[in-house]
């Protein structure tokens, strides 16, 4: 009955035109809190385990990603330099950094602290372009940086685990750049090609581009799913703690980005597209890398209560952004 009551919340939210807004963080938090209850279900997926298909969903994500880029997304490198440049280095100094702070602070366990730090150090969220959208920031600068931290996880991701994490657990760093590539950086790069033909042979457009945004969605709901329901023990014993680190690292991801882009003189909704640009991760991406390269279920608990977090927390603040009635075409300095 309480999960037919939470299906019914979040069916009713993404139906109201001014609840849709929460709509895909209620039916994120209806699948955790559903594989929580009932994890059976998420952990056997038909024939299929469902930790065996976490790094199938991730490709998936990400090819509907890569499926909604064009050349001219990486174009505006050149023509925005300045936003993507510092978004990027904030995403890949202040997330890391933050995870092995707060995990120091607050005396994590070793393997727990692991995958606090293995969030931080992934790219952006998949969610990210859709939480910009809905808080009024820049959209186009948003898309092209979560491309550009996608791409270059490979080499960012694993560097920042062998250095932040590489004293606490044995790394093997060709396996886990293998892995990045093979997950993540393909099915991207696979995405961009579908859509560079589509355009070609003048198929798909935005109806295409709505389906391949809901496929990439249940994708994403399923690993957060597949992952609560593969520690759904662990959560329970070690949640409390864990919710506030999870916590402190999403919110303070939003601050420290914001207050970067603040203090380089960045408008509005550019500073506005940093703050969910380094606040949001790539959790789906931590979750596999914690049980298919570290062997470390305990490493993949951070994972599963920081991307039902950071939808929540992402959905609350774009809201909050949309409503206001700032002009974000102005310098905050």
């Amino acid at each position: 009955m309480v999960v037919i009551g939470l299906f019914a919340t979040a069916l009713a939210f993404a139906m109201h035109s001014t609840m849709k807004t929460y709509g895909f963080a209620a039916w994120v938090v209806v699948v955790v809190i559903s594989a929580l209850l009932f994890p059976g279900p998420f952990l056997q997926l038909g024939p299929i385990k469902g930790v065996d298909s976490l790094t199938f969903l991730i490709q998936v994500a990400m090819f509907g990603m890569g499926a909604t880029l064009t050349h001219s997304d990486f174009l505006r490198v050149l023509k925005m330099p300045k936003g993507v440049v510092l978004g990027f280095l904030l995403q890949f100094s202040v997330m890391p950094l933050l995870g092995w702070t707060i995990a120091a602070l607050l005396r994590l366990p070793p393997e727990i602290a692991v995958g606090v730090i293995l969030v931080g150090s992934c790219p952006g969220g998949v969610s990210s372009n859709v939480i910009t959208y809905l808080a009024k920031g820049n959209v186009a600068l948003s898309v092209t940086m979560t491309a550009c931290t996608t791409l270059a996880s490979p080499i960012m991701t694993t560097s920042l685990m062998y250095l932040l994490a590489g004293r606490s657990i044995s790394i093997d760093y060709f396996d886990m750049f293998s892995n990045i590539c093979l997950t993540v950086f393909a099915p991207v790069i696979a995405g961009l090609i579908f859509n560079a033909l589509m355009n070609r042979w003048k198929l798909g457009g935005a109806a295409m581009d709505r389906y391949l945004a809901v496929i990439a969605m249940i994708a994403i709901c399923l690993i957060c799913g597949i992952i609560a329901a593969n520690s759904s023990n662990d959560i329970k014993q070690v949640g409390p703690i864990l919710l506030t680190a999870v916590l402190l690292h999403n919110l303070l991801g939003y601050l420290l980005g914001y207050g970067g882009a603040k203090m380089f003189g960045m408008n509005e909704a550019d500073s506005r597209t940093i703050a969910i640009e380094v606040g949001l991760q790539n959790g789906g991406m931590a979750a596999m890398l914690a049980t298919k390269v570290l062997k470390l279920s305990s490493a993949a608990i951070a994972p599963a209560i920081f991307a039902p977090v950071m939808n929540v927390t992402g959905s609350l603040l774009a809201a909050w952004w949309g409503r206001s009635n700032t002009d974000t075409t102005k310098p905050l300095l």
